[in-house]
């Protein structure tokens, strides 16, 4: 698995346990639906922290939460 893949997922895992669609998680983070869209649909395969910040506002989490999940523990490297 990629980071790109474990972002993305990770948003639509929270959305699932949260009941949100993308136009809630836009209105709750203050980031614009297409960029949520981009995010998830592979446009944007690199979205900014400060991006990941506002969508973990949102969710009503921490970054650490965000990022503390067995699979961005277990990422391969991506520079080989």
């Amino acid at each position: 698995m990629n980071t790109y893949t474990a972002v993305k997922d990770r948003i639509l895992v929270l959305c699932e346990q949260k009941n949100y669609t993308i136009y809630k998680l836009a209105m709750e983070s203050a980031v614009p639906p297409s960029s949520i869209k981009n995010i998830l649909y592979g446009k944007s395969k690199n979205p900014g922290i400060v991006t990941i910040k506002l969508l973990c506002d949102g969710l009503g989490i921490s970054l650490t939460e965000f990022f503390e999940t067995p699979e961005f523990r277990s990422l391969d490297q991506e520079l080989k």
